[in-house]
């Protein structure tokens, strides 16, 4: 389990099934993470060796959303990227901010990143905002980087943290 100082993340398991799906099919979320067969594609992700899924609980144990990372273990280009979702009823409450921060310090002190990255979409200001307080830069934007639910295809932002990026007191900065 991993802490910060609204939340705790822990695993997720099967049984937080129909709460993430719950979820994913709002209509604020669903525009940003969408998916055909989140039933199946649930199933895929929690067995999927390669995705580190945990599930964003409030401090008095409510799922609120899910953050996950990935690694790139080629020694010559180590990191680990992020990606997040927090019920629309729990946005701008500090919540995200300090899942990423809470993630961002286990990535960092114990599985030995120096980078993280994270990719919102280009028009995503809240995204963006939220990732720019925890201590992400933007790096630049990748151009047609993702369909849309309509098949157009829309920009995306690339943001970075690296180690030396942290507070003086070695966290990452996670305003509410």
């Amino acid at each position: 389990m991993l802490r910060g100082e609204r939340v705790q993340l822990r695993p997720l398991a099967e049984a937080d099934r129909e709460r993430i799906i719950e979820i994913r099919i709002t209509e604020e979320v669903a525009l940003r993470w969408r998916g055909d067969d989140l039933e199946e594609e649930f199933t895929e992700d929690l067995a999927a060796e390669e995705l580190h899924q945990f599930a964003i609980e409030t401090t008095d144990g409510h799922l609120i959303g899910m953050i996950q990372f990935s690694e790139e273990e080629d020694p010559d280009y180590r990191h680990a990227s992020i990606d997040i979702f927090i019920d629309p009823a729990a946005h701008r409450r500090g919540f995200a901010a300090d899942s990423i921060a809470a993630l961002a310090n286990y990535l960092f002190d114990h599985r030995g990143h120096h980078r993280l990255v994270i990719d919102p979409a280009a028009d995503n200001e809240a995204a963006i905002a939220c990732y720019a307080r925890v201590g992400f830069k933007p790096v630049g934007i990748m151009r047609s980087y993702e369909r849309s639910a309509d098949g157009s295809w829309s920009d995306g932002l690339l943001m970075d943290m690296i180690h030396a990026d942290r507070q003086s007191d070695g966290q990452p900065t996670a305003g509410p």
